[in-house]
């Protein structure tokens, strides 16, 4: 979504207000993100707040099951319209008074996702050998023996 920010940069007490969805193109997330926030001119410094909701299904990084995952965070961010320090990581810049609020929302959503989600604490994962899910029980298959150890096997027998 783009918005015009010119009426917010050139007056003091303005205020825009957004309600929107959009979808995170390329992320592997299907379901539209929900976001509301507000970009206020306070005492000449421009700011952007916005609420985000998201409700997805994601993978179980040790046994792939599908696990419902919901997020729920509000991004603050301090936009300009000019920068005098270049390496300032704070402040975004808003060159043509026209702000595209997907790539900077996308961003921000991509780097609060966790970055590993389990079904349950405990989760035993999957056998590395058959594949078979060891939360529903034992596998059966016969680990492998360590080839540098394989003598050590054959004296045993």
């Amino acid at each position: 979504m783009f918005i015009e920010l010119e009426p917010v940069f050139n007056n003091i007490g303005e205020k825009k207000e957004f309600n929107y969805e959009f979808v995170l193109a390329d992320s592997g997330i299907k379901e539209p993100a929900k976001v509301s926030g507000l970009v206020e001119n306070r005492a000449g410094v421009v700011t952007l707040t916005a609420d985000v909701r998201l409700d997805y299904v994601a993978s179980c990084d040790r046994c792939l099951r599908d696990v419902p995952q919901s997020l729920n965070r509000q991004f603050t961010h301090v936009l300009t319209r000019s920068l005098q320090n270049e390496e300032n990581d704070e402040l975004i810049l808003v060159e043509d008074m026209h702000f595209d609020l997907d790539e900077l929302l996308r961003e921000d959503i991509l780097l609060s996702l966790p970055t590993k989600v389990l079904c349950k604490s405990n989760c035993k994962g999957l056998c590395p050998m058959c594949g078979a899910d060891l939360n529903n029980g034992p596998c059966g298959c016969k680990k492998p023996v360590d080839p540098r150890l394989a003598v050590l096997q054959d004296l045993l027998s």
